[in-house]
C-alpha cells in the first residue's frame, strides 16, 4: 500500500492509479504463499485512531478497514496491527473490534496480530530508571475492549533491553503468533565480525519456538560486519536469519510423548467419573504405558514385602495383597514381581467392578498361570465380603488432583478389611494449586456460552500457558485412616502472592497436581517443582474462573477452595476473594461432580 495514501471524497478520483490505495500485486504469489508465508503490516505507521481531530480520525479509520479488506483479498492470514498509543485506544479496539466481527461473520481465518513492545531500545533506556514501561498493560486493555476476542493475537515487538525473567513469562499465556527482532537487538563479535544475540534474547527465542511463534526479523540495516558474514550485499537477511536459525536448531528433540501429545494441547477433557462410567479398552492402553509409574508401584511393593516379613520367615509367610480397582491387571503384574524380586510369598485378590474389563484380567491370569497365586473377584470394593484380611491393599484411584477419582471414599471402603497394622499403598498424596494465565483455555470454555462449561475441572495438557507463582498445597489424604469418624470434606484458604518483577497479569483460572507417597520414600507426583520425569498418566487439572481477574506485581491472590460431600456425590467448590471477589463456582456441584 502507499503509505502516503489518504481518502478522497471525491470518488471520481480513484479512477486515477496515482490515488489508489493499493501498491502493485506480485501476480506470481500464490494463494498458498499469500496464506501460509507472509505477514501483512498495515501502514502507514503515522494511523492515529485515537486523534482529536475528526477528520485524521475518520481518514485513519477508512484506510485501517481498506488495508484489512485488501489482506483479505488476497487470502493473507496474518495482519499486523500498529502499536496502540498507551492505553487510551477505546476508538482503535472499537474500529478492531468492528473488523473482527466482520471476520467471524464470513467465517474468515485471518488474525490480527497487534504489535506490543517488550523492553526498551537502547534510545529510550536509562540505566537509572525506575522500571521498563509495562506494555502487557496496553496488551491486556485492548484485549479487553475486544472481548477477548481470539482472531486477535500478539505480535511482541522485541526491543534491546528486556525486563525481568518472570515478566517475560507473563507472555507464555498469551496469544503470540509471531516475534518481531529488530537488527538493532543483533550484536557483532570483535573477532570475526559475525553477528549474535545477547544470551537472553537467544532463550527468550527459543522458549518462543517451543510455542510455535513465528519469528520475523525486522528493519533491516547491514553494517560492514554483516555484509561481510553474509558474503553477499544482495542477501543482507542472511546473516540474521542464520543467528535465529541456529537457536532453532539447537532446541532439545521432541520426544514420542510430546509428538503424540501434540494434538492435545490446551484442550480441555472431561476428568473421569469412575463411579459412573466404565472406562474403555483405550483408557486401559494409554494408561499402561506409564512403565514408570508401574515401576514405582512395584519397587513400593517390594520395600512393603520386605519390611513385613523377614528373610528368615520369607518361605514360611504368605503375605495377603489385595489390588482394589485391579484394571486389567498391571498391578497385579508389579506386585507379583516385587515377590519374585524379594523372594517372598503371596496371595493376591484382584478386585474389579468392570465386568468387561473382568474378562481381560481373568485371561491374563490364566495365561501366565498365576491362577495358584491370584483369585479374581468381579465386584465393587464397597460390596466384597474378603475372606480374610489383607496385609497389603493396593490401588490406583489417584486421580490428576489426586482425591478427585474418589480415592479416600474408595479406600475407606477397603479399610474394613485391613490389618491394623496393615499397609495401604499409597499411603498418602497431596493436591496442589496454581494460579494461571491461560486465555486460550478461556476462549474455549467462554465459546460454549453456558455455566456448565465455565465452571467445570477438566483435564487439560497445558502447553500455552504462563505459571504466575509457584503452587501451592490443598488437601492431604492418609491411608490407613486413623478414625472411620473422620470426613472427607475438606476446606482450605490459599495466599498467592505475585512477585514484584512480574507486573501484573490476568489470572484465568488455577492448575491442579499431586504427589503421593506410595510407600515410605517411594514417592511420584505431578507438581512442577518434583514432578516424576516421563510419568505419563495424569494431565493437570483446570479449574476455570467464569470472569478472569486481574492481579498487580506484589499483590495477594486469595483463593478459597471446597472439597464438598453429600450421601450422592462428592464436588469441588472455589472462588476468589482478593484482590476483587469472584462467585463461588461449581455451587452444590450443579456443572461437575463425581457420583458415590
Amino acid at each position: 500500500m502507499y503509505t502516503g495514501y489518504a481518502p478522497n471524497k471525491d470518488k471520481a478520483l480513484t479512477l486515477n492509479r496515482q490515488l489508489l490505495p493499493y501498491a502493485g500485486v506480485n501476480t506470481g504469489v500464490t494463494y498458498g504463499q499469500w496464506a501460509g508465508l507472509v505477514f501483512a503490516k498495515i501502514s502507514p505507521t503515522w494511523l492515529d485512531l485515537d486523534s482529536e481531530d475528526e477528520n485524521v480520525r475518520v481518514n485513519a479509520e477508512a484506510i485501517l478497514k481498506q488495508q484489512i479488506e485488501w489482506a483479505s483479498y488476497l487470502s493473507v492470514k496474518h495482519c499486523v496491527l500498529p502499536t496502540p498509543d498507551g492505553n487510551s485506544c477505546a476508538n482503535y479496539a472499537k474500529c478492531v473490534n468492528q473488523i473482527l466481527q466482520g471476520l467471524k461473520n464470513m467465517e474468515s481465518a485471518m488474525k490480527l496480530l497487534l504489535r506490543i513492545p517488550v523492553g526498551m531500545s537502547n534510545d529510550d533506556y536509562r540505566p537509572l530508571s525506575n522500571a521498563l514501561v509495562d506494555s502487557w498493560e496496553t496488551w491486556n486493555s485492548f484485549r479487553m475492549l475486544c472481548d477477548h476476542h481470539s482472531q486477535l493475537v500478539v505480535a511482541l515487538d522485541i526491543k534491546r533491553v528486556l525486563p525481568p525473567e518472570n515478566s517475560l513469562k507473563r507472555w507464555f499465556g498469551e496469544p503470540v503468533t509471531a516475534a518481531i527482532l529488530d537488527t538493532e537487538i543483533f550484536l557483532t563479535k570483535a573477532r570475526g565480525n559475525t553477528l549474535y544475540l545477547p544470551k537472553r534474547h537467544q532463550k527468550l527465542i527459543a522458549d518462543l519456538f517451543h510455542l510455535d511463534t513465528r519469528i520475523v526479523i525486522s528493519e533491516i540495516k547491514v553494517p560492514t560486519s554483516a555484509q561481510s558474514a553474509a558474503g553477499s550485499k544482495s542477501q543482507p537477511l542472511l546473516a540474521y536469519w542464520s543467528q535465529v536459525s541456529n537457536i532453532y536448531k539447537q532446541r532439545d528433540p521432541v520426544s514420542e510423548q510430546e509428538r503424540s501429545e501434540f494434538y492435545t494441547r490446551d484442550i480441555l477433557q472431561p476428568s473421569l467419573r469412575p463411579s459412573r462410567n466404565y472406562s474403555h479398552a483405550i483408557s486401559y492402553d494409554d494408561h499402561e504405558k506409564d512403565l514408570v509409574k508401574y515401576l514405582h508401584y512395584e519397587i513400593a511393593i517390594s520395600r512393603a514385602l520386605l519390611e513385613r516379613v523377614p528373610d528368615e520367615r520369607a518361605s514360611v509367610i504368605a503375605t495377603v495383597l489385595v489390588v482394589v480397582g485391579a484394571g486389567r491387571g498391571r498391578l497385579v503384574h508389579a506386585s507379583l514381581k516385587a515377590a519374585e524380586r524379594t523372594g517372598r510369598k503371596l496371595r493376591v485378590y484382584a478386585v474389579e467392578k468392570n465386568p468387561q474389563t473382568v474378562i481381560a484380567l481373568d485371561e491374563l491370569i490364566r495365561a501366565n498361570n498365576w491362577d495358584n497365586t491370584v483369585s479374581v473377584v468381579s465386584s465393587d470394593v464397597r460390596d466384597w465380603s474378603a475372606p480374610e484380611r489383607a496385609d497389603i491393599l493396593v490401588s490406583d484411584f489417584l486421580g490428576s488432583f489426586g482425591d478427585n477419582e474418589l480415592s479416600p471414599e474408595s479406600l475407606d471402603a477397603a479399610q474394613r478389611f485391613l490389618e491394623k497394622d496393615g499397609i495401604s499403598i499409597p499411603s498418602s498424596y497431596t493436591s496442589f494449586l496454581q494460579p494461571l494465565t491461560a486465555p486460550k483455555l478461556y476462549q474455549e470454555a467462554k465459546a460454549r456460552k453456558d455455566i456448565l462449561h465455565s465452571e467445570s475441572a477438566c483435564l487439560v495438557n497445558l502447553h500455552n500457558v504462563a505459571r504466575l507463582t509457584p503452587s501451592q498445597q490443598v488437601f492431604t489424604f492418609s491411608h490407613p485412616k486413623c478414625s472411620d469418624n473422620q470426613s472427607n470434606q475438606r476446606y482450605q484458604k490459599l495466599e498467592f502472592r505475585i512477585p514484584t518483577d512480574t507486573g501484573s497479569a490476568m489470572v484465568h483460572g488455577f492448575a491442579g497436581y499431586f504427589n503421593a507417597t506410595l510407600y515410605k520414600s517411594v514417592l511420584f507426583g505431578t507438581e512442577p517443582s518434583t514432578m516424576t520425569p516421563n510419568l505419563n498418566t495424569w494431565l493437570p487439572m483446570f479449574f476455570p474462573l467464569r470472569t478472569p481477574i486481574c492481579v498487580h506485581r506484589g499483590s495477594i491472590l486469595e483463593v478459597h477452595f471446597w472439597r464438598c460431600v453429600d450421601s450422592r456425590k462428592v464436588w469441588y467448590e472455589w472462588c476468589v476473594t482478593s484482590p476483587s471477589s469472584s462467585p463461588i463456582h461449581n455451587c452444590n456441584g450443579r456443572s461437575c461432580w463425581m457420583d458415590l
